[in-house]
């Protein structure tokens, strides 16, 4: 069910469709499968509305708009990071006398996610500018490649130690205030009695 280099290519297919839709569409072959995609959509989303709310050009009132689009895909994001954890811990069996991890599978798969897009973003620098900037990417991309080398590894791993009752994780939700208008002040103190 849960295989890092699957996963890291749903990532790779998606974004790349996703910048050019001639490409071939990554497709869910599970329902698992459909969690990593839709996360991943968060985390596209969101990547490129950062993108917008760094423009030293753009209207306040733009600036505004898209950062509470930001707010709202991060909220997606990490509720999809809690269903992935969810859809695994409801396959393992864990060993409850076993170590706790310290980082969930789904939050994993988020830094994967992240990854992907990041990576697909120093190649398009590669093809920029002056060659030093072009070799300032190259050097970026094989730090970025043996990190998610290095992470899918682990996940892999983690996996592994949990269907043999060596490792077990827990669902650590994320329990965000900034969205909730009864625990932020900013909304709370503004809304109507």
């Amino acid at each position: 069910m849960l295989d890092a280099s699957h996963i890291t290519a749903l990532h790779d297919r998606f974004t790349a469709h996703g910048h050019d839709p001639s490409l071939p569409a990554a497709s869910a072959r599970s329902g698992f499968d459909q969690l990593v995609l839709d996360q991943h959509q968060a985390n596209f989303d969101l990547w490129h509305c950062e993108d917008q709310a760094r423009d030293p050009l753009a209207a306040d009132h733009s600036i505004v708009l898209v950062k509470q689009q930001i707010d709202r895909l991060n909220q997606t994001r990490n509720d999809l990071a809690e269903q992935l954890d969810l859809a695994l811990l409801a396959l393992a069996d864990q060993n409850q006398a076993s170590p706790l991890h310290s980082e969930s599978p789904g939050l994993i798969i988020d830094r994967l996610s992240i990854l992907a897009l990041k990576i697909y973003h120093t190649r398009e620098q590669l093809d920029r500018s002056t060659p030093e900037h072009r070799m300032r990417n190259q050097a970026r991309l094989m730090v970025l490649q043996e990190q998610r080398g290095d992470l899918a590894g682990c996940l892999d791993d983690l996996w592994a130690d949990v269907l043999s009752g060596r490792r077990r994780f827990k669902l650590y939700r994320q329990l965000k205030m900034y969205n909730d208008p009864t625990l932020n002040p900013v909304l709370y103190t503004r809304s109507p009695k």
